[in-house]
């Protein structure tokens, strides 16, 4: 890995995890997780395996829905607190570390600016790499009980950062977090997670940088856009 020195003192704020809980907003059998809470004391995180069977990285962590949610690249989920803020200001309601479902609330780190690819070094050990973005759902609007609420995040384009599990390791609240590394193709948590649903006219870019981007959907997503515009020709 690269070293690219500190990130000018980012840190984890909190490490959040849920148990299970049954509510009317979700479909799966076993309830949701989605209420995370800060706990004490470090943390395990380790991959969970594939997804459809690995659940949370984040040991204690549970995830009932594992057809979309878990597994090795949505090991964990980082959310910024500057975005936490930003959303306690427009819904006018204090927002708690973990509310939006986080496994890590940080501080200082441009969660929805790092590149896919990316990878941060957590504590003294642990190693992640940054997947994709967070795509708003039927369980995420209903456990906030906000209006509108899937259109309202995905027009933020700030969905926070799944992350995969490079090296594991304990993590606990106050970990510094270095970014290790840096990919060279510029594709953003932001930029891709808009390419995937309100600006798809930034899918040929993603094209042409091909396998570069380490996000199997969107370059596949990025092919079927191009066959539709050249009038379902293959690419």
């Amino acid at each position: 890995m690269t070293d690219m020195g500190s990130s000018a003192g980012a840190l984890v704020l909190t490490v959040n995890a849920g148990r299970a809980k049954q509510a009317d907003y979700t479909d799966a059998p076993a309830g949701t997780g989605i209420d995370k809470r800060p706990v004490d004391g470090p943390v395990r995180v380790s991959d969970p395996g594939p997804k459809g069977t690995g659940g949370s990285g984040v040991a204690g962590d549970t995830i009932c829905e594992l057809r979309h949610h878990g597994g090795t690249d949505q090991a964990v989920y980082a959310f910024a607190r500057e975005e936490l803020d930003f959303w306690e200001r427009e819904l006018g309601r204090p927002l708690t570390n973990g509310v939006f479902g986080e496994n890590l609330t940080t501080s200082g780190l441009d969660v929805d600016g790092a590149l896919l690819g990316e990878r941060w070094r957590v504590g003294p050990s642990l190693v992640l790499e940054v997947t994709r973005g967070r795509v708003p759902c039927r369980t995420f609007a209903g456990w906030l009980g906000e209006r509108g609420w899937v259109k309202r995040f995905t027009q933020r384009a700030a969905p926070g950062a799944y992350l995969r599990v490079i090296e594991p390791g304990e993590v606990r609240a106050g970990a510094p977090v270095e970014v290790v590394h840096r990919p060279d193709h510029g594709v953003t948590v932001s930029l891709a997670f808009q390419a995937e649903t309100t600006r798809r006219e930034l899918l040929p870019g993603i094209l042409e940088l091909g396998d570069a981007v380490p996000h199997p959907g969107l370059v596949r997503a990025a092919r079927r856009y191009a066959a539709q515009q050249a009038g379902g020709r293959e690419v």
